[in-house]
């Protein structure tokens, strides 16, 4: 076998380590929901109807995911102008995204649902853990599609290797199912 056929055979050392991570990240959301299944059967769990807010955020996280595909296939097309303009657009539906979740939770405010501290209920904590858990990476795959596109924009660096567009479509479509699963999960337990 050539050096050549050999190489190709290869995954990449970072989709490799993202694969890591996603299968470490499922982990953590499959043992966080099934506690939530666990302590649901206590005597004082209470619980929450989900935002209708919450339906809008999942629209817009599934719109971003047509869009990061458009953007990686504008890549593959070495049509930059839509690259970069797809990238944008994603980036942004991801700030959008958090926006709606922080509008949602903040709606139980104004119902005087307490999430944490005094007066609240495990139950309302463990929601809003795990979404905020989800949030965070939400938040890395947003700056790490700001960071791209910025390179991308860059006159200095013209480096057209499709690794950087694959690994942060690979990781939005996965936080994209993740919040699929969380709010079909949290949506069925009430």
């Amino acid at each position: 076998m050539s050096v050549a056929v050999e190489q190709r055979s290869k995954i990449h050392p970072h989709k490799f380590t993202l694969w890591v991570a996603i299968g470490s990240i499922l982990m953590m959301f499959a043992g966080l929901t099934s506690a939530y299944i666990v302590k649901r059967s206590q005597a004082n769990w209470a619980l929450l109807e989900i935002p209708a807010i919450f339906w809008v955020s999942t629209v817009v996280i599934l719109v971003s995911s047509g869009s990061i595909y458009l953007a990686q296939r504008a890549f593959k097309e070495r049509d930059m102008y839509r690259y970069r303009s797809m990238l944008g657009i994603t980036a942004i539906l991801g700030v959008a995204f958090l926006i709606l979740q922080i509008i949602g939770f903040a709606s139980y405010g104004q119902q005087e649902i307490r999430l944490v501290g005094a007066g609240s209920n495990a139950s309302y904590s463990f929601l809003l853990a795990i979404a905020a858990l989800h949030g965070v990476h939400v938040l890395g795959g947003v700056i790490a599609l700001i960071i791209i596109y910025i390179r991308a924009r860059s006159s200095k660096n013209r480096n057209y290797s499709a690794v950087p567009i694959e690994v942060a479509s690979t990781y939005w479509h996965f936080v994209d199912f993740l919040w699929l699963y969380l709010f079909v999960f949290f949506s069925m337990m009430k």
